[in-house]
């Protein structure tokens, strides 16, 4: 009964990882910026959420539509006030992801700064769990998350491959040239991606407020796991990023069972360590000949 609890757990968890992971994924691979700050902005929603829903005491829809703008807002600005000037002066690569690093730092603070620096956990009806056999608990948030993780992925499929600006985004990190050409704008498609990678990681931090809770630096493990499904997965595929937030969200659980709460992360850098290894172009990635 174990097994399976922690199982149900991985899946749970995992489909927030896929979220998380799909939305950096299609940062990186769309525009080639290593978006360290998508942990802040996953930070930013959660604590809105909590802010609002908890301290606040406003309805849980305008708590979830306000730490959605707020999300966005974050990533769309710091596309257009500090990616769009370091870029627009010849920024190396790694000149951006300092950047996005030292936002990822002030966030933080800040987050401490007014909130606390302690564990804070948000109490909804749905978090208590429900006993469906003799030692097997499962929450309704399990449910909603993998529904999220469905519908949001599947939603993003379908823009991607029928819409004119979905094709475009597919488009820009290919050759952004070409897309002028055809009459779109890389800086607005860029704005567009930021937006669209910043809301994915809304639920995933709405209903881990809700689920195990919130510090400030959580920011930290979003990021390892944002970085461990793109390498795992593939660098590019979103598909890729889903299976693999998946698969290090299971790891993480199972791995309960043998080892402490305290070596999560340790699991995640040995299932990284292995596909570097073993597959270096990760679930589907194209190996690149030289």
């Amino acid at each position: 009964m174990l097994l399976l609890q922690l199982l149900i757990n991985g899946v749970q968890v995992g489909a927030l990882y896929a979220l998380i992971a799909v939305g950096f994924s299609l940062i990186f691979g769309s525009t080639k910026v290593f978006h360290f700050a998508h942990g802040s902005t996953f930070t930013i929603a959660a604590y809105a959420f909590y802010y609002l829903y908890s301290v606040a005491q406003v309805h849980w829809l305008l708590a979830v539509l306000a730490a959605t703008l707020a999300a966005v807002l974050f990533g769309v600005l710091l596309d257009r006030l500090v990616y769009a000037p370091i870029q627009r002066h010849e920024g190396s690569f790694f000149t951006v992801f300092v950047a996005s690093l030292g936002v990822g730092i002030i966030v933080q603070n800040l987050v401490g700064m007014i909130f606390g620096r302690g564990f804070v956990s948000v109490s909804t009806p749905l978090s208590r769990s429900i006993e469906l056999f003799p030692g097997l608990y499962v929450s309704p948030l399990s449910g909603i998350a993998i529904l999220c993780a469905v519908v949001f992925f599947g939603a993003l499929q379908l823009f991607l491959m029928r819409t004119h600006v979905g094709m475009g985004l597919r488009a820009l990190s290919e050759n952004p040239e070409l897309i002028r050409v055809y009459g779109l704008s890389p800086r607005r498609l860029s704005t567009i991606v930021f937006a669209l990678g910043s809301l994915l990681a809304v639920p995933a931090a709405i209903l881990s407020a809700a689920s195990s809770g919130l510090n400030p630096a959580v920011a930290h493990h979003v990021m390892l796991i944002s970085l461990a499904a793109t390498i795992v997965g593939g660098v590019g595929s979103l598909r890729g990023a889903a299976c693999a937030g998946l698969l290090l969200g299971m790891s993480e659980n199972l791995a309960l069972m043998y080892l402490g709460p305290q070596w999560s992360e340790a699991v995640t850098f040995i299932v990284l360590f292995l596909f570097i290894v073993l597959r270096p172009s990760g679930f589907f990635g194209r190996a690149i000949s030289t």
